[in-house]
């Protein structure tokens, strides 16, 4: 099963309250390979590790057919400074 960026972002959001989220579909629209920037609260004090675990954990069943995925997830403070 192939994925949508718009199914990836709802799921996101939904599961981690997120502030922002980007998902860029980089495998020619087959679902496969992802980047994906998420911006919340619940990444506050934690390590970078501990973060993408969060997103790995709510794309759990997803992971089973997407082949890679680039996550940068970020705290609403370093969202705000990588704007400037």
């Amino acid at each position: 099963m192939s994925y949508s960026e718009e199914y990836i972002k709802n799921k996101v959001t939904d599961e981690l309250k997120t502030l922002h989220v980007e998902v860029v579909d980089q495998s020619d629209g087959c679902g496969a390979k992802f980047s994906i920037v998420v911006v919340s609260e619940l990444f506050q004090g934690k390590p970078i590790v501990q973060r993408h675990r969060l997103v790995h954990g709510v794309l759990k069943e997803e992971l089973k057919t997407i082949h890679a995925i680039t996550i940068t997830a970020l705290t609403p403070e370093q969202w705000e400074k990588s704007k400037s």
